[in-house]
C-alpha cells in the first residue's frame, strides 16, 4: 500500500509520520498548519545549543520516547560540570567539550528505544553512543564535518534524517 509522510518530508519514516492508504487513494495538497512535533523537537534543540560555551560549534540535543510524547533527555556542548565555561583548545576535535548528544545520553533512560533531534549530526563515537542507547531515529539540521557519524548509524539500522522542511515556517 503506498504511505502518505504527514509532515511532507519523504525521508521521515518514523511510525507516527506514516498513513497507509488504499491505492486509488488521491492525496490533496493540504498543507501542514502547526509545526510537526519533529519541527518542534528540532527547534528545542536549538535553543539548547545557545547555552553551549564551545566556541567553535554550538550543539543541541533533544532525547525522546519511541512514540514522541516525553523528552526524556536534553543535551549541550560545553564543559564538564564545575570547570570554566569555555574550551580548554581552539584545535577541531580536540577542544575538549562534552558534545551535547553525550550530555544528553548520560542523562537518559537505560534500553527504552529512544529518538533523537540533534541540530548537527552526530561525530563516530556519539555515533556510536547513540546506537548503544537504543537510539532509533535521529533527526539533524545540518551535516557535520566529517559524514562518518552518519554512516556508523546507517550501519546500525537507525533511520536518520536531514530536517530542514518546515525551519523556516512558523517564525
Amino acid at each position: 500500500m503506498p504511505l502518505i509522510y504527514k509532515d511532507g518530508v519523504q525521508g521521515n519514516k518514523h511510525p507516527n509520520n506514516l498513513i497507509e492508504v488504499e491505492d486509488d487513494f488521491v492525496a490533496t495538497a493540504d498543507q501542514v498548519s502547526r509545526p510537526p512535533l519533529y519541527e518542534v523537537y528540532m527547534r528545542m534543540a536549538e535553543e539548547l545549543a545557545k547555552r553551549s560555551t564551545c566556541s567553535r560549534l554550538q550543539v543541541g540535543t533533544v532525547l525522546t520516547d519511541a512514540n514522541l510524547e516525553h523528552v526524556v533527555s536534553l543535551g549541550y556542548n560545553g564543559n564538564v560540570r564545575g570547570f570554566p565555561n569555555r574550551c580548554d583548545s581552539d584545535e577541531a576535535g580536540r577542544c575538549g567539550c562534552i558534545h551535547s548528544e553525550m550530555n544528553a545520553l548520560v542523562k537518559s533512560p537505560g534500553k527504552m528505544p529512544k529518538v533523537a533531534f540533534v541540530t548537527t549530526s552526530p561525530c563516530v563515537m556519539c555515533a556510536k553512543l547513540m546506537v548503544q542507547a537504543n537510539v532509533t531515529h535521529l533527526y539533524y539540521r545540518k551535516a557535520y564535518r566529517s559524514p562518518v557519524g552518519l554512516d556508523v548509524l546507517d550501519r546500525a539500522g537507525v533511520v536518520t534524517v536531514c530536517y530542514t522542511l518546515w525551519k523556516d515556517d512558523w517564525r
